[in-house]
């Protein structure tokens, strides 16, 4: 019985976990080729009221996914989509670095300044020389507002119901 005990933690401690060393896959959606995500690709996270978004960044022509969409598919509006390219107009490396984003929760404009969040925390993996830049933009603060939450004895968080003297 002692020997069968050592052999188990023999046997445990020669097994080693490694991190998997590809990034998560993007699906293909319609005729949009989405690009596979390199080892070499700089991450950062943002988060806008209860949306996240995940964006990877890597050397290539530009091209931004959100979603394994296009991201002109994705957000529909004008505005949703500037959004994304303001850290590379800013920096100035807009057409040098392809641009993959999975977004999840919240709604459209929430998932646009998350993703707007995590470009630029991406963009300061690559050079931390760009912080001045985009800390004057304001695209490295994080929008800290978020829906109050509804407290008893209230419609809503501040609303009350109505009062009626007689």
């Amino acid at each position: 019985m002692a020997t069968a005990a050592k052999t188990t933690k023999k046997a445990s401690a020669e097994v080693k976990i490694e991190k998997p060393k590809a990034l998560p896959k993007v699906q293909k959606d319609n005729s949009v080729e989405v690009p596979k995500i390199p080892s070499g690709a700089f991450y950062g996270t943002g988060k806008r009221k209860s949306a996240i978004a995940k964006v990877w960044l890597f050397p290539g022509k530009g091209a931004f996914y959100v979603n394994g969409k296009d991201s002109k598919d994705y957000f529909t509006i004008p505005q949703y989509h500037g959004k994304l390219t303001k850290p590379f107009e800013t920096i100035g490396v807009l057409a040098k670095y392809d641009t993959v984003i999975s977004t999840y929760g919240g709604g459209i404009s929430g998932q646009a300044d998350a993703s707007l969040l995590g470009i630029s925390r991406a963009l300061l993996e690559l050079n931390a020389e760009f912080r001045k830049e985009l800390k004057e933009e304001g695209h490295l603060t994080r929008d800290p507002r978020v829906k109050e939450r509804k407290k008893y004895g209230r419609k809503k968080a501040r609303k009350g119901f109505q009062y009626r003297k007689r």
